[in-house]
């Protein structure tokens, strides 16, 4: 397989497809040979559906033969994370019980990106229920960041995150309760999208923090697959009604930065960032300026994320860590202290985690919108770290040391997430050791389109997205 063909984006599959310059029998054959290449150093998949993946890619080859009118996405290859159901492909939840488990009904947006035409690969690695923010499970192992397999790629996203950078598809399938989507993201160096809360529907839907959402190598990609995933749905009482933004349209749109004030926020508060990565967000920021945007350093006022995050996610570890107790399933010990000091708060403190908390975190972003169009932060307080088991976090950072290594890696993703805003993670350049530094774009609610502009055009400005690790 050509470099020319591996580093593709779906983007530019499309519109080879629709000239007939290429198939999507060869890109499905070089996508799949990738994943044999590089999945013994990453340990990206879960279940590789190799066989449906060529059936479809020749369907789609005869479909683009007859001259048919076809989505965007037609005869793209995907991945997608193994929490995400997929109706008759092994879903595992990345849990030793589930190992053999085969979901009935098809997730809400896969449903849809399956009707986009979208070829599925395979699923993901992902942590026991995404209960890590680092991608560890009993059931699979390890996942390491494509640039150096020896350190964390993240979570709970980290099999797509790592397989996308690696070359195997230009697309993956993610979700994002706290940044599960945006730190591995930051930690291989894709691009990560956390939808507005609602912007993609989920079936059943009981919790507005969490959402689905892309993974991939360049932003008009994750446009793509918003485009085919975006609406309500008579099964999600939180979906959000159809707003007739085309996010594609908005990711090509031609422009600088010209006219946007952006704020900047070096840490959010509550913790030390590495210095590493200091010195590349601030790099950004001069291109963020040459680009035409600009930008003035605040400070968003937030409530403490640790104490939040044991008050509002906390309660749901319980059950969960009941049942792998009962089922005499080992349990990450960090999974059981969370579930366990979760179990001594008080129904107060759980209540006012959910709601007068969440509003304190949403007003503080509020205040922060009302002088400024965007607000730009570290994605990650730190690059990939050597693999650390459950911890999820380096000990130490500058000399500092971390009490909670795990909190602190989505120490900056999680409060976008509760306030329910739209979010990015873009590359925006390395450490002096290779690694790569997320930039992580925040909109005010609902301006998804705004965020998804403002990342292609700072992507465009600057050359990261071109940098491929050496496999």
């Amino acid at each position: 397989m050509t470099d020319d063909l591996t580093w593709l984006s779906a983007h530019e599959l499309g519109q080879l497809y629709r000239r007939r310059k290429l198939s999507p029998v060869e890109v499905v054959d070089a996508a799949l040979d990738r994943l044999e290449q590089v999945h013994t150093r990453l340990n990206v998949m879960v279940t590789v559906t190799a066989d449906a993946a060529r059936e479809q890619a020749l369907k789609a080859e005869r479909c683009f033969a007859s001259r048919e009118e076809l989505p965007a996405l037609y005869g793209v290859p995907i991945t997608v994370k193994d929490l995400t159901d997929t109706a008759g492909v092994r879903t595992t939840y990345g849990c030793v019980a589930y190992a053999d488990h085969v979901p009935d009904e098809d997730a809400a947006a896969w449903s849809r990106l399956k009707d986009a035409g979208t070829i599925l690969l395979g699923k993901t690695t992902t942590p026991e229920f995404g209960f890590l923010g680092v991608t560890e499970s009993k059931l699979t192992g390890t996942t390491g960041t494509p640039w150096d397999p020896a350190r964390a790629a993240g979570g709970s996203s980290g099999g797509a995150a790592a397989s996308t950078v690696a070359g195997v598809a230009p697309v993956a399938w993610g979700s994002d309760g706290g940044g599960s989507i945006r730190v591995p993201a930051s930690l291989c160096g894709a691009v990560g999208v956390k939808p507005s809360t609602g912007r993609i529907p989920h079936i059943a839907n009981t919790e507005p923090d969490t959402t689905e959402g892309p993974i991939t190598r360049r932003v008009v990609d994750a446009a793509l697959l918003l485009d085919a995933t975006v609406g309500p749905h008579p099964l999600d009482r939180l979906s959000l009604p159809a707003t007739g933004d085309r996010y594609t349209e908005a990711a090509l749109e031609e422009g600088d930065l010209s006219g946007l004030r952006i704020a900047a926020d070096h840490g959010l508060l509550h913790g030390p960032v590495d210095r590493e990565t200091q010195r590349v967000f601030s790099a950004a920021l001069k291109d963020l300026r040459a680009a035409g945007a600009v930008v003035e350093e605040t400070q968003v006022e937030l409530p403490d994320p640790f104490e939040f995050f044991l008050a509002y996610w906390g309660p749901e570890y319980i059950p969960i860590v009941e049942l792998m107790r009962a089922s005499e399933l080992d349990v990450w010990p960090l999974a059981a202290d969370i579930a366990d000091r979760a179990a001594r708060l008080s129904p107060v403190d759980v209540g006012r985690a959910g709601r007068e908390t969440k509003t304190e975190i949403y007003l503080a972003y509020a205040k922060v919108f009302a002088d400024f169009d965007l607000l730009v932060t570290p994605t990650t307080p730190f690059p990939a770290f050597p693999h650390a088991g459950d911890v999820g976090g380096p000990a130490t950072v500058n000399g500092q040391p971390l009490s909670e290594p795990g909190g602190h890696l989505h120490r900056l993703t999680e409060s976008p997430s509760h306030a329910g805003l739209p979010a990015i993670s873009v590359p925006c350049g390395f450490t002096s050791e290779g690694l790569p530094v997320g930039l992580q774009i925040i909109g005010p609610q609902h301006a998804d389109a705004a965020v998804l502009s403002t990342a292609a055009r700072y992507e465009r400005a600057t050359d990261w997205w071109t940098r491929h690790p050496t496999l």
